[in-house]
């Protein structure tokens, strides 16, 4: 699944979210969880002792955990028709699925619509190849390698998709092209945290693999949480620390799961019209009061040149901080207005 926050960007986060002390009356406690998605989970929030905010994070990742089965191309779960079932099936038969299944992918489908095709769930066959290539540069670095070009022109021949039936009616998902496979790592987390934040209590802060959501302000008088985005060259420091009330920070970045061939690193967000990694910034973070949303914009806006980006980030009114390969920062008008330091 997409973009693998190193542990230390999520510590900035985390640690940015607690920096102001919490009046005695609204004490906050943390929750760390290891297995899901992938990478790190961590919840905070009030709680009147941390025995009941234990039992509450628990009751979250419950939640969690269930998309992430739901959500994942690489395994099985024993009475579970999840999105590997549906790979699995491709080109055979269609797959009756968990609602959350069809609402997920129905929102992808718009998502590609709203992005002009820079996110697309269905191009699996061609991040199979990346995911594949890059496990093995990282288990073996002196024999990493790129994937075959060929190979991955042949990939994206099957990554339309319009190959891809939905019935919400029969609650049925149907790939009638056989050799596609449905990736949804671009915007799994984020889709995944928005469900659970619309039911967890106001106050909470998830951060599911650096995909950060505040289900409120952090305190009843309505002070906000404090969230850090990292600077990609040092992963202990902050570009900014912004003032987030309610609503989701995402970022998308060049130094999250990438390997190294002959001295070059390659990143995992891959532009649909080229196979490759994007070249464009070194990372983009969106403020969005949506974390599906955000999740889906900031790997577009990672693919998309400024103009270009900056339109769709004021139509859809969000806010978008881009920093490209000389350091340099370009941002939509409010984003100022959310800068701590």
């Amino acid at each position: 699944m997409k973009r693998l926050i190193p542990c230390l960007l999520l510590l900035c986060l985390v640690l940015a979210g607690c920096g102001e002390e919490a009046p005695p009356q609204a004490k906050h406690y943390t929750a760390t969880f290891l297995t899901l998605f992938d990478t790190v989970t961590t919840i905070i929030g009030p709680g009147e002792s941390e025995a009941a905010f234990q039992a509450q994070a628990q009751q979250l990742h419950d939640q969690l955990e269930h998309y992430h089965q739901l959500f994942d191309i690489y395994h099985s779960y024993e009475g579970i028709a999840n999105l590997k079932t549906v790979n699995d099936q491709a080109g055979i038969a269609p797959v009756q699925v968990d609602n959350a299944i069809i609402r997920l992918l129905t929102d992808c489908k718009e998502y590609y619509r709203l992005t002009g095709g820079k996110v697309n769930v269905a191009l699996g066959s061609v991040l199979s190849l990346w995911h594949e290539a890059r496990s093995d540069g990282i288990r073996d670095p002196l024999n990493a390698a790129l994937p075959d070009p060929a190979a991955l022109n042949e990939a994206a021949d099957h990554g339309d998709i319009n190959c891809l039936i939905i019935d919400p009616e029969a609650s049925t998902v149907y790939l009638t092209d056989s050799k596609m496979k449905l990736d949804v790592g671009a915007i799994a987390k984020g889709w995944a945290c928005q469900r659970v934040a619309e039911t967890a209590p106001t106050g909470m802060l998830i951060s599911v693999g650096g995909n950060v959501c505040a289900t409120g302000p952090k305190t009843e008088a309505g002070d906000p949480w404090i969230i850090g985005i990292q600077d990609p060259d040092q992963a202990s420091s902050n570009l900014h620390t912004l003032y987030v009330p309610q609503g989701s920070v995402v970022t998308s970045g060049d130094y999250q799961r990438s390997y190294t061939v002959d001295g070059k690193a390659y990143h995992h967000i891959i532009d649909p019209a080229t196979q490759m990694p994007g070249t464009l910034w070194r990372s983009v973070s969106v403020v969005c009061s949506d974390s599906a949303l955000a999740d889906a914009l900031s790997t577009a806006l990672f693919l998309l040149p400024l103009e270009e980006g900056m339109a769709l980030a004021n139509a859809r009114g969000v806010q978008v901080l881009w920093l490209d390969h000389q350091g340099q920062e370009y941002m939509t008008l409010e984003f100022q207005s959310l800068i701590r330091t």
